[in-house]
């Protein structure tokens, strides 16, 4: 990706070249397969709002608590916008995940897409 060769806008670090799912994509197919939806907001963001059937992973909890999901199974990482998921599924298929996909938008995305939130 020419981003991560030049680096991200300045002052931002280069975003990760890791596989996006849309919301389309998802409701298609993806959440009838058993995939494992990790929210890496903090638990504020995550007590207002979240996707149905998420768990909430804060992205600096990622490398200490990824043993608790599948390795084989698919994931997608979620945040608010689709940057901290970005960086979260990167460390999950760094560290052997094979599925990884981040939610392209966030739950920005999902909300405008119509789809409801969990409380």
């Amino acid at each position: 990706m020419l981003g991560n060769l030049l680096g991200g806008a300045l002052g931002q670090p280069a975003l990760p070249d890791v596989p996006e799912i849309t919301v389309a994509e998802f409701l298609r197919g993806t959440a009838a397969s058993g995939v494992q939806v990790v929210d890496v907001r903090e638990p504020e963001e995550w007590s207002r709002g979240r996707m149905p059937g998420s768990v909430l992973m804060p992205m600096g909890e990622v490398a200490a608590r990824m043993r608790e999901l599948d390795p084989d199974a698919p994931v997608v990482t979620v945040c608010r916008s689709g940057r901290r998921s970005l960086y979260s599924a990167e460390e999950l298929i760094g560290a052997g995940f094979r599925d990884v996909k981040s939610l392209a938008g966030g739950l920005i995305a999902w909300v405008e897409a119509g789809q409801p939130l969990e409380r």
